[in-house]
């Protein structure tokens, strides 16, 4: 890929753009030369920059019929070895389920950018929200894990995307994005970095022969060695339970342990890669606000002003959502009287906190649906009503 085909194509280094334009910018610097994808409103302008940029740099763009085709696109266009990128709203990742589950069962780099909306069914598709959180994690079905981040502005759309493909290729899986509708729509100063500024990651290709070559993982290896179609291997690919070559081993219990154990241990026993978070005022809060995506912008206001009020608040903002924080949590639920939830949502990731928590604190919600975003004094009101 031509460096400088991207950097001509994206324009001026520091823009005034919308979040879904964002996500775009940061799947061209991270290498995606691939796209499919079917529009669907808050999210179809992430489809469109893609289709304007990918001819210029060289890549391709495909409007699939719909989202079931367009990740079955980007996951078969991943095993020529390209890095390739779709974009959904609610309904959409809904229908994604399926071949969501079977790029995780195959290994396949790729990622999904969900743009959020407010449901259920069609709902209100041009307001935001957070309803989807949970669907990320359970909504394709088995025994799996999933690495999912929820950037809060959209200078952060960029990079996590960025940070998206990096862990795609990495850990040889689908990786999600998700932001909202207000933060898809929502237009900020973006500064796109300089290569020197971005660390890109690449897929381990195979270096063996093809008649030494193990497909799914051999020897201990967490993260198999990737041999793309079209290099000379004999590599199939399967959703059905396989053996370490591929080959289809669904009746057998000790082939399905140890597949899908090793597919979760190579996310789990990397957490300390992976999750990451952003601690405010920590150190000596008694109360703890919780947030994510764009609420996170409006708590850390609140942090702000109750300190002023001599309210001795802190915020958690989590970045990465699956896997868990759950280590960052517990140890914040040890020294805090209270931790204060604010979701887009009736509560969802409500459930791993209070998990985590595990008794040790109080833990309340503040829920918002309807498309609005909380109000920092709705917050503060809760802070004061409950301190």
């Amino acid at each position: 890929m031509d460096r400088n085909l991207i950097r001509k194509a994206l324009g001026a280094k520091v823009q005034f753009i919308q979040g879904d334009e964002a996500c775009a910018y940061g799947a061209l610097l991270a290498g995606c030369t691939f796209f499919g994808g079917y529009p669907i409103t808050p999210a179809t302008e992430v489809a469109e920059v893609m289709a304007r940029l990918l001819p210029k740099i060289g890549g391709c763009y495909i409007q699939m019929e719909d989202e079931i085709a367009s990740i079955a696109a980007i996951i078969g266009a991943s095993w020529t070895g390209a890095k390739t990128m779709t974009s959904t709203s609610g309904p959409g990742f809904s229908l994604m389920q399926e071949n969501l589950g079977y790029g995780i069962m195959t290994e396949t780099p790729c990622v999904i950018i969900n743009v959020q909306r407010s449901g259920p069914s069609t709902g209100q598709p041009t307001l935001g929200a957070y309803g989807d959180m949970m669907q990320a994690r359970w909504g394709t079905h088995g025994d799996h894990e999933i690495i999912m981040l929820c950037p809060a502005n959209v200078q952060e759309s960029l990079d996590l995307t960025i940070t998206a493909f990096n862990f795609a290729e990495r850990y040889r899986t689908p990786v999600l994005v998700f932001i909202d509708g207000e933060l898809g729509h929502m237009r900020e100063r973006v500064i796109i970095p300089e290569d020197d500024e971005i660390a890109i990651v690449n897929r381990t290709i195979s270096n063996v022969s093809p008649d030494e070559y193990v497909p799914f993982g051999v020897n201990g290896d967490l993260v198999p060695a990737f041999a793309p179609f079209g290099a000379g291997y004999h590599t199939y690919v399967t959703g059905l339970t396989h053996n370490e070559q591929g080959l289809p081993r669904a009746s057998s219990a000790e082939v399905h342990n140890r597949l899908v154990r090793r597919l979760a241990d190579k996310i789990l026993n990397n957490t300390d890669d992976i999750v990451l978070y952003e601690e405010l005022e920590t150190d000596d809060c008694e109360i703890l606000l919780v947030s994510y995506g764009i609420t996170a912008g409006v708590c850390r206001d609140v942090v702000a002003t109750a300190r002023q009020r001599g309210v001795k608040v802190g915020m958690l903002r989590l970045i990465t959502i699956w896997p868990f924080a759950e280590e960052a949590v517990a140890r914040l639920a040890q020294q805090v009287r209270m931790m204060i939830v604010s979701e887009m949502n009736m509560g969802q990731i409500i459930h791993p906190i209070r998990e985590a928590v595990a008794g040790r604190c109080d833990v309340r919600l503040i829920s918002k649906i309807g498309g609005a975003l909380h109000m920092p004094a709705e917050i503060m009101e809760a802070v004061e009503q409950w301190r």
